[in-house]
């Protein structure tokens, strides 16, 4: 059930609109009255590799509380991922779909997931293909959050979230079951390789701190579906955040952990922390 809450927040927090930054991942932020800064990370949430490094194992001893974009640790949320994953309104895939496009979605997920459409009809389709991600590495899923909730929990410091399990999962309401699953009839005709290839690109990028390019990789038309929904997705999200981010930094100095492609854009938490009249840098 983690690995699937994993990748849920992978596939809400990996698009977003061009704004040129500083190569870099981690972020300071001070000035506007904070007596002592708090720091931004851009995290990825499905990686082969989630060694921290130093100026990052320096932030967190330099910080007291740790923020991500939920609390992973909360115990009410296995239950709610399950009743999150059911399309409202009884609408099914099947009922969404020609049966010849519905036999190439069925035979792809059998393929990838060893379950096919009569066991997944209800989910969302979004959901449904997600549950293909593990086949799109060469590795076991690691993630960026699971590093930090490490050293914090050694730090003997809490973990908090920025917003609730149910108020990600609503973004999968607020799309379109419809265009969902017109996606998920894309990927299984396209196949796995295709997935992959696109998965270790941004890998790629995202390793290389790049998040001009990784954000332009992401906003390619190849990825329409991410590119029309970027308001429902990031922008919300973002603007939701800042007042939560405001009052954690003010009470004491904390490091936010989020997924990398929120950080950019003029609806990115960056520039919206900036209109703010913070300073926010990059940790060279």
């Amino acid at each position: 059930m983690k690995n699937l809450l994993i990748i849920t927040l992978s596939l809400i927090s990996l698009f977003a609109n061009a704004q040129k930054l500083d190569k870099g991942l981690l972020w300071k932020i001070s000035g506007n009255g904070l007596s002592s800064p708090s720091y931004l990370y851009g995290t990825m949430h499905i990686v082969c590799d989630n060694t921290l490094e130093a100026s990052t194992l320096k932030a967190l001893d330099n910080t007291k509380q740790l923020y991500l974009e939920m609390d992973m640790d909360d115990p009410s949320i296995p239950l709610k991922m399950m009743s999150g994953m059911v399309m409202k309104d009884g609408k099914t895939m099947t009922s969404m779909s020609s049966p010849e496009d519905l036999k190439v979605v069925d035979e792809y997920l059998v393929k990838n997931t060893g379950m096919g459409v009569k066991m997944m009809d209800k989910f969302k389709p979004s959901m449904a293909g997600m549950m293909v991600m593990p086949k799109m590495v060469d590795c076991p899923i690691k993630s960026v959050e699971e590093a930090l909730m490490k050293v914090t929990k050694e730090q003997n410091e809490q973990t908090y979230g920025l917003e609730t399990l149910d108020e990600q999962m609503a973004v999968f309401d607020a799309i379109s079951y419809e265009e969902q699953m017109k996606e998920l009839i894309k990927s299984a005709k396209e196949g796995t390789e295709k997935g992959r290839a696109m998965f270790k690109k941004m890998l790629d990028l995202y390793n290389a701190k790049d998040l001009n390019a990784l954000m332009d990789f992401m906003n390619d038309e190849e990825n329409k579906f991410y590119g029309d929904n970027t308001d429902v997705l990031l922008d919300q999200r973002n603007a939701n955040w800042i007042s939560k981010i405001e009052e954690a930094a003010k009470k004491t100095p904390t490091f936010f952990g989020v997924g990398a492609a929120h950080l950019g854009g003029e609806n990115g938490v960056i520039a919206l922390l900036r209109k703010k009249g913070y300073k926010v840098e990059a940790v060279k």
